[in-house]
């Protein structure tokens, strides 16, 4: 243990000189003999040696206050060693006190506790007897009991109370090594079972008392003062003596449980204590935080049962015993308290009091006293009452101001129970008044303040303070100390804080309640966080730039959001970081509206209310658009916060939420649009996506569905004159809301559809109105209902219909309108077929057409051309692509006559086109359609916006016709090893030939409906580029495809069609093309 640094020096020199002294003094010449009489004689040069080793008083360095203990603990030592008997071989081995225990003479005990009395060292005393093992410190406690109750005087029964009280509040201080030493030591010396040498067996002689040592620690003391009553003679030594029976009755015989007492009341008690201890201690040696840990030790001893429990004495007998000291002491009048003069004991004295009665009544109150035991506890009650009485103390009220002290240097200690203390201070404004004092302790200890609930508080106390304070800088200083500490919590915590602060404080947060001059430079900070972020991308960690939006966000969420949603769309690629940023603070999403106006967006309301503002209606490009609706789905996707469980994740913004914000006010023709109908149908389309959180209803059913799907009806049914010039003020539903129409009316079905079918009884009558509204619609629009109606109604069709599809009259009905006369059957045809794939495949189906009768079909081809003039340009890219289908089907069936004409060549060459009729004479087909559109009996039909409509959907077919092609096209051939003899036929490819023939009329084709259509047409334009790559591919993977004369031809041939091109770059363009081939 390196003994030699603090035992082997001058001080132990000191000490065996003190005590040489003191043996020359004692009569029997030796000090292992010095009785109790003999101390006042003897102890004092043991007493200057001490004094010179330790300092006088209770303070001094920590050097002094550790040799105290020393010396206690080398005498003390060596009294164990003399009584036990030494082996010298294993003690200067195993014994660090060794070498100066040897160089001590002899002593007693009595020079022990008469040391202990004299130098006031009761609590170095009971903290090194508490290094004993249980049975062995009720012996050395029998020990101190018989030597103070042996020619008792004043003095020991003071000094007895003072070990007794320490004794109860047990260790006070940390164990140090000394304290394990010797407690090593102890076990050694009282263990029976400890190995001695048979030297050490024949000079230790056991105690014949031992085997009968009390070990009742409660009974002996009790009945020790049950001795020494009579010295009891001031009333401060009778309070003393008073309390101490009180609080072992009470811990040792009424207590089986730890009462926790709540923070307010512990703070009141400790500053009360405080201040009692104050009275005791000069100036010079009071200091707070020692005077608040002994205070807490007071107060610990007096909240816990004892750790000495009653073992012989009962219940009954320490009743009686009880009984008969107060009696006693009571008789004495020792309780009258002079008013100048309150003993501090006093204090302790009533509160010990108040609790024993109370322990009392409630033992009472319970079934486990019998009627004589009653009336004993009862007498000892009443007895107990009247000292209450007698014992008129004035009331020890600490300020405010005394009490925040206390709590200060609790925190900054961080002594007992200072988690719940810091609860208070956060939360009692009269203690800021305190002002840098109290805001020191803040800033001092932030890391003590980091709990989401002391933030809310310091909001309150800052806001207070704000309104009774002129002293800005402080405030300022505070309003930053506590946005330090909320930067501090972790990410769950921030959230919850997040929650609570726009449950209490609204959307502005904390700026709202602060005076501007204390909220100033905010803006500052809002610009520079969202610059940092933006310009990083949070390259170093996605953490570091939550927590700076969570900082921003706390001051004014309103602002926070609305930057982060307006830098979404305006800072290119911005939206997704901003989007996991946001996705990390649900708490701006998650508390519950209340609280005055001005208060009322909350939760998802506000974030959609930021969008709505810094974004909605300021979208300046299709870009921003993108950003915008990409951030939208973002928000709306379940997400995880990191140190939070994984299961059921949060969505930031509920779709019903965005529905009702930007799709429902924005359907209604009658009110102001913000954005544009496009826009607004993405959105739906955006929402519909997201998966339901749970099983049913499906959160759109809150939404207003049957009205939502009505008000699409409506916009679908006006979609139809799509390329007409709307009204002043009417909502003008473009081919691409049209699209979206259809779309968002199919996903919509399909789920309130799911829903009805659910619960039909529920909805039926929302049914009914939907059906009525809509009848007043475009015939088309019931059938995108179709999962909704189920059995419920039959399909409504123009009555030309009926005359050429044989449909069952228990599902469909005709209708008569006036657009809808004699010869429109293939029209309505047409436009059923666009629909869905499940009408179209019933048109086909149900076709009244008899093939055995050519002029029959002749006449249905004749039809449908007409037909299809009159549908196509108002179809969308979906209805075209199954109408499409039906025409293939038709074709391939051969219930649709498409003659090919020799229109582009002087001869058909002699190739095999049978696997390829359908695409020429589909391509010949489109081209009459155009033909007829082009005409000048249709000329006027459309607008720049329908005839660019038109050439786009003509080139997504053609597109498709050139991917079938490249699907038939034969492998390349391996490159021959050597020349063929005839290179013409002995290179020519299966299939090659027939391809690029089927390209060259196609290109033909495409350039005619170019030249006819008004405009630039670029699609098509584009379509005859990729029909010569196409070409190009083919003539390089199949060179014997064509000779070299007949690419020249077909170079030639294509450069005269590529000629009727009005448009110079289009033709240049072109011609470079064809040139390469």
């Amino acid at each position: 243990m390196g003994s030699e640094s603090w035992l082997c020096c001058e001080k132990t020199a000191v000490l065996q000189g003190g005590l040489l002294l003191a043996e020359q003094l004692c009569h029997s010449k030796q000090l292992r003999s010095l009785r109790k009489q003999e101390w006042g004689a003897v102890g004092r040069p043991v007493l200057q040696a001490v004094l010179e080793i330790c300092g006088e008083g209770h303070g001094g360095n920590q050097q002094q206050v550790d040799w105290r203990k020393k010396v206690i603990c080398i005498l003390w030592s060596k009294l164990l060693e003399m009584e036990k008997g030494n082996d010298v071989d294993a003690a200067w081995r195993e014994n660090p006190f060794f070498s100066v225990q040897n160089s001590l003479p002899k002593i007693n005990r009595a020079l022990l506790f008469e040391l202990v009395k004299s130098m006031g060292f009761s609590r170095i005393y009971v903290e090194l007897l508490l290094c004993f093992p249980p049975s062995a410190l009720c012996l050395e406690l029998a020990k101190l009991v018989e030597h103070s109750t042996t020619d008792s005087t004043k003095e020991d029964a003071q000094f007895l109370l003072e070990v007794w009280w320490e004794l109860w509040k047990g260790k006070g201080r940390q164990e140090q090594a000394l304290d394990q030493a010797f407690a090593a030591q102890c076990f050694r010396y009282t263990n029976p079972s400890a190995e001695l040498s048979p030297q050490a067996h024949k000079k230790f002689k056991p105690d014949p008392d031992r085997a009968l040592a009390p070990t009742c620690v409660p009974s002996m003391l009790l009945l020790a003062f049950k001795e020494m009553k009579d010295h009891i003679s001031s009333p401060g030594m009778c309070c003393f003596a008073l309390s101490n029976c009180l609080d072992t009755f009470y811990t040792s015989f009424l207590l089986d449980h730890t009462v926790d007492t709540s923070a307010e009341l512990h703070l009141q008690n400790l500053s009360k204590a405080v201040c009692i201890r104050k009275r005791q201690i000069s100036a010079e040696e009071y200091e707070l935080a020692e005077a608040i840990q002994e205070a807490q030790r007071d107060l610990a001893a007096t909240c816990s049962p004892s750790r000495f429990k009653p073992r012989g004495m009962t219940l009954m007998q320490a009743v009686q015993t009880m009984r008969t000291l107060t009696k006693a002491w009571g008789k004495r009048e020792l309780l009258t308290v002079p008013e100048t003069d309150v003993p501090t004991n006093a204090f302790r004295l009533k509160q010990s009091l108040g609790r024993v009665i109370g322990a009392l009544e409630e033992l009472q109150a319970s079934e486990i006293l019998v009627e004589g035991e009653r009336q004993d506890v009862n007498e000892l009650k009443l007895a107990l009452k009247n000292m209450l009485d007698v014992l008129f103390l004035p009331d020890l009220e600490c300020n405010s101001t005394e009490m925040a002290r206390v709590t200060i240097a609790i925190i900054d200690r961080r002594l007992e129970k200072y988690q719940e203390i810091t609860h208070l201070f956060a939360s009692e404004i009269n203690w800021a008044s305190l002002g840098s004092e109290w805001i020191s302790c803040l800033e001092r200890n932030r890391d003590a303040f980091q709990h989401k609930e002391l933030v809310l508080k310091l909001v309150s106390v800052l806001v207070a303070k704000c309104q009774s304070d002129t002293n800005i800088v402080q405030c300022k200083k505070l309003r930053e100390i506590i946005l330090d500490i909320f930067t501090g919590l972790p990410l769950p915590d921030k959230n919850d804080t997040l929650a609570g602060m726009l449950a209490s404080w609204g959307k502005r947060g904390l700026n709202s309640c602060l005076p501007h001059a204390v909220s100033e430079g905010f803006s500052e900070e809002l610009n520079l966080s969202f610059n940092s972020i933006i310009q990083t991308q949070a390259k170093g960690s996605l953490g570091a730039a939550v927590s700076a939006v969570s900082r921003v966000a706390f001051q004014d969420p309103e602002a926070t959001l609305r930057r982060c949603c307006h830098m979404a769309v305006a800072s290119l690629g911005a939206h997704a970081l901003l989007a996991r940023i946001l996705r990390q603070l649900p708490g701006l999403v998650r508390h519950q509206p209340c609280g005055p106006e001005g208060r009322g967006a909350a939760g998802g309301g506000l974030l959609c209310s930021c969008l709505q503002e810094a974004i909605w209606g300021k979208l300046s490009s299709p870009q921003e658009e993108k950003q915008f609706l990409s951030f939208l789905e973002a928000l709306m996707c379940s997400s995880t916060v990191a140190g939070e469980s994984a299961e059921g994740g949060l969505c930031l913004l509920p779709p019903e939420k965005v529905v009702q914000t930007f799709v429902l006010p924005n359907l209604s023709p009658s009110l102001p649009h913000g954005c544009s109908l496009e826009l607004c149908l993405q959105v739906l389309m955006a929402t519909l996506k997201q998966t339901p959180h749970t099983d049913s209803p499906h959160w759109v059913m809150s939404c207003s569905p049957f009205p939502l799907l009505f008000s699409l009806c409506q916009l679908l049914s006006d979609s139809c004159r799509c390329w007409e010039e709307p009204a002043e003020g009417a909502l003008h539903v473009s081919m691409e809301s049209k699209e979206l129409l259809t779309s968002a009316l199919t996903v919509l079905g399909e789920i309130v559809g799911r829903e009805v079918a659910a619960a039909p009884s529920s909805w039926s009558r929302a049914l009914f109105w939907l059906r009525s509204k809509i009848e007043a619609l475009d015939w088309t629009v019931p059938f995108h209902l179709k999962p909704i109606w189920g059995e419920h109604f039959k399909n409504e069709v123009p009555c030309s219909l009926l005359a050429v599809c044989d449909l069952p009259e228990e599902e469909w009905s005709g209708l008569k309108l006036l657009q809808y006369g004699q010869g429109t059957g293939l029209l309505a045809w047409a436009e059923c077929c666009c629909i869905s794939e499940e009408v179209r495949d019933t048109m086909l189906s149900r076709l009244a057409l008899d093939q055995r009768r050519p002029e029959d079909v002749n006449m249905f081809s004749k039809g449908l051309l007409v037909a299809l003039v009159q549908t196509l340009p108002w179809c969308t890219a979906e209805g075209w692509s199954r109408l499409l289908g039906a025409l293939r089907e038709l074709l391939g069936s051969g219930r649709l006559h498409v003659p090919y004409s020799l229109e582009y060549v002087d001869f058909l060459p002699l190739l095999d086109l049978r696997a390829f009729a359908g695409a020429l004479r589909l391509s010949v087909l489109l081209l009459r359609v155009f033909q007829l559109l082009c005409g000048s009996s249709c000329a006027d039909w459309l607008p720049a916006g329908g005839w660019a409509h038109a050439a786009r959907l003509y080139a997504g077919t053609v597109r498709e016709t050139l991917a079938l092609l490249k699907a038939q096209l034969p492998a390349p051939a391996p490159a021959p090893t050597t020349s063929p003899k005839n290179p013409t036929l002995s290179g020519a490819s299966g299939g090659g030939q027939e391809v690029l023939f089927v390209l060259t009329q196609l290109f033909c084709h495409v350039l005619h409906v170019l030249v006819m259509l008004p405009g630039r047409a670029e699609p098509l334009f584009l379509c005859a580029l990729e029909i010569l790559t196409q070409c190009e591919a083919l003539l390089a993977g199949h060179p014997g495809s064509s000779s070299t004369l007949e690419r020249e031809n077909t170079k030639h041939f294509l450069t005269s069609i590529a000629d009727n091109l009005d448009c110079a770059e289009m033709k240049a363009a072109l011609h470079q093309k064809i040139a390469q081939l």
